[in-house]
């Protein structure tokens, strides 16, 4: 059996395994991504690099799945050589794969840091500047975390479901997905916002998130009321929008000064119904017409 020197220590190995089962075998952890004891090594990954000196050559990094040891071999598992190796490795990898939480996760566990895992923001900021200036909720804001600027909902609940930040996003990076009775808002895994919707009074759909409505009645307030108050989505306002019945005069599609408005308005009817209409009689029937009474002789 050939003779190794293992990290400063005297170790005598089989000679028909390769290194890297060798370092396991003695409890030391390398990593590797493609290895498999039934394949033949590819070492493709590079993970499982190590410092090798042989007699008479400098020391070298090599890659334990792919090397047999041999007498009077030098091998080191934590040289500084050794820890750049499996940087350049786990860059290499976390490029071809950006969101693997596997690869990210093992170069944790080696104390190599991969950065912040891609998450489709550009960092444009027009989120937070379109729901502060705009929308008025100031539900998202920019704040550090580790060491790097992200888009994070802010502290408060504040998102009123309104999607207004999911339209102006220029990579999608911003979620809306409407699910049950909810609306939910994210970026990567955190929720911007979760908000129960209202229903269409005319058709039924769930269309908008209650806060929304109340925001959109709030801003508009000062705006002159014309028509019956309804919650309509936008399909049925539309079509509906010439049969709502007008709570203060118009004309002209103004306004009438100093008119009274009109009380207990009705309901508009679901547009859907159908309207019975009473059968047209035959145009074509034709009227018995009665003749004229004749005098009698004289």
């Amino acid at each position: 059996m050939p003779e190794i020197i293992l990290n400063g220590q005297p170790l005598q190995v089989p000679e028909d395994k390769n290194l890297l089962e060798i370092l396991r075998g003695e409890g030391l952890r390398i990593p590797s991504l493609c290895y498999h004891p039934a394949l033949s090594p590819a070492g493709v990954c590079k993970l499982c690099a190590v410092e090798v000196k042989t007699p008479g050559r400098e020391p070298k990094v090599r890659l334990s799945c792919a090397l047999r040891p041999k007498d009077g071999m030098e091998i080191r598992t934590d040289s500084a050589a050794v820890y750049d190796a499996r940087v350049k490795a786990f860059q290499r990898l976390v490029q071809y794969a950006p969101e693997s939480p596997v690869i990210r996760t093992l170069a944790e566990e080696y104390n190599i840091d991969l950065g912040p895992a891609p998450d489709e923001c550009i960092r444009c900021r027009l989120c937070t500047r379109l729901c502060r200036e705009i929308v008025g909720a100031g539900a998202l804001t920019m704040k550090k975390v580790n060491g790097t600027e992200m888009v994070v909902p802010a502290e408060g609940n504040r998102c009123i479901g309104c999607g207004t930040c999911v339209n102006i996003c220029p990579t999608g990076a911003i979620k809306l997905k409407d699910e049950g009775f909810f609306r939910t808002i994210s970026i990567r895994d955190e929720i911007i916002g979760h908000n129960p919707l209202v229903r269409c009074e005319a058709c039924g759909n769930l269309f908008a998130t209650q806060k929304f409505l109340s925001r959109v009645e709030k801003t508009t307030d000062a705006h002159p009321h014309v028509k019956a108050h309804h919650q309509y989505c936008p399909t049925c306002a539309k079509l509906l929008s010439d049969r709502i019945q007008s709570v203060v005069p118009v004309k002209n599609n103004q306004p009438v000064q100093n008119a009274v408005p009109v009380n207990n308005t009705q309901p508009v009817q679901n547009p859907m119904a159908v309207k019975t209409v009473a059968p047209i009689q035959n145009v074509m029937a034709v009227k018995t017409v009665k003749p004229p009474q004749t005098g009698g002789d004289q």
